[in-house]
């Protein structure tokens, strides 16, 4: 294991009695020292716990320069950390929020698959609300608090929800999909929401982080089989669409992963998308859902995630399954399209090329 921190060493710890930065003003990659059972400096020599006062290193503190460094030099290692802390996105406020005030429209008007959703913010500390055709489950709000470390300020943050029609429910009348709205904070207690401004920057970027996966998990647009007719702009808009924060941190990611894989030769990042150069066609994979359109006509190319691993190349922040390893699974299966014997994979690439 192996996370980034800032040291400080305590008073006596640095030169004429001082307090002085522990390494070179990045922080210090810390690692598990065996030997004295303690932590090491992965630069070298061992860090003196009794001194030092640490805290996470958090990119969000940081000038882009240092967070680039930090990246550069944990994927020139390999080493993968156990939790996303270098390659963490970062959530600032756009002007259209300023503009705003007191609201986020961020992450309004998509659509997701109510129950993924739900569960994924639960486990992420979120209340849900039980959206439902009856009993007034028709709108609620997600809702968390988060406490700011240093001033002990507790910022409450609702997501409003919503069902978009009343024949998606399931057999016990429960949403299987919902609509997204605005996003409000609130100080404390307090019944009036906050202006975004007043609200600490790392505070209001993890609460939007958790969002945004929200909205990359569970958005139906991140289905590739997804065939229902309802929703079909939708899916077609945002599969294929900008790119978030999220994606934004993948992309940088694939930037630096894409010229050590044996395949480098026939992938080339182009905005919001994964060229892939095949035998038989050439493809785009989208870094948001992982969708793939095949040039030149964009027709959409349908292959559903194993489930496996199959990438079989260092990640810096994922585990197997994950959506930067769907999509380098996706481009070493492309880039040897004429070798794929999947025959309902291989019959869309074919088609129309006979």
């Amino acid at each position: 294991m192996h996370a980034a921190v800032h040291g400080q060493r305590g008073p006596g710890g640095g030169t004429g009695g001082g307090r002085g930065q522990i390494g070179d003003g990045l922080g210090d990659l810390l690692g598990p020292d065996e030997a004295a059972g303690g932590l090491a400096r992965l630069q070298g020599g061992a860090l003196g716990l009794d001194t030092a006062r640490i805290r996470l290193w958090h990119p969000v503190r940081h000038a882009p320069e240092a967070v680039r460094r930090w990246r550069d030099h944990l994927t020139d290692l390999e080493i993968a950390q156990p939790f996303k802390q270098a390659y963490r996105e970062l959530y600032l406020l756009t002007p259209a929020e300023e503009a705003a005030g007191d609201h986020s429209l961020r992450f309004a008007a998509h659509v997701l698959k109510y129950p993924q959703a739900k569960a994924l913010l639960i486990a992420r500390g979120w209340s849900a609300p039980a959206l439902a055709g009856w009993g007034g489950g028709e709108e609620g709000a997600a809702e968390r608090a988060y406490t700011d470390r240093e001033t002990g300020t507790v910022w409450r943050f609702t997501w409003d929800l919503h069902l978009i029609d009343l024949d998606d429910l399931d057999h016990s009348g429960r949403a299987r999909t919902s609509g997204t709205d605005r996003v409000r904070v609130h100080r404390g207690t307090g019944r009036e929401a906050a202006v975004l401004t007043e609200v600490p920057a790392l505070v209001l970027s993890e609460a939007m982080r958790d969002l945004d996966l929200a909205v990359g998990v569970a958005s139906i647009a991140a289905d590739p089989s997804w065939s229902e007719d309802a929703h079909a702009p939708y899916w077609r808009r945002t599969a294929f669409g900008e790119l978030s924060e999220n994606a934004v941190v993948r992309r940088e990611a694939l930037l630096r992963l894409a010229p050590r894989l044996r395949v480098s030769d026939r992938l080339e990042v182009q905005g919001r998308f994964l060229r892939v150069r095949g035998d038989l066609r050439t493809y785009r994979i989208h870094l948001g859902s992982a969708n793939i359109l095949m040039e030149p006509d964009d027709a959409y190319l349908c292959v559903v995630p194993s489930g496996r691993d199959e990438a079989g190349v260092f990640l810096p922040f994922e585990d197997g399954g994950g959506r930067l390893s769907v999509i380098l699974s996706k481009a070493l299966l492309l880039a040897d399209d004429a070798a794929i014997t999947d025959p309902g994979i291989a019959a869309q690439i074919r088609r129309g090329l006979e």
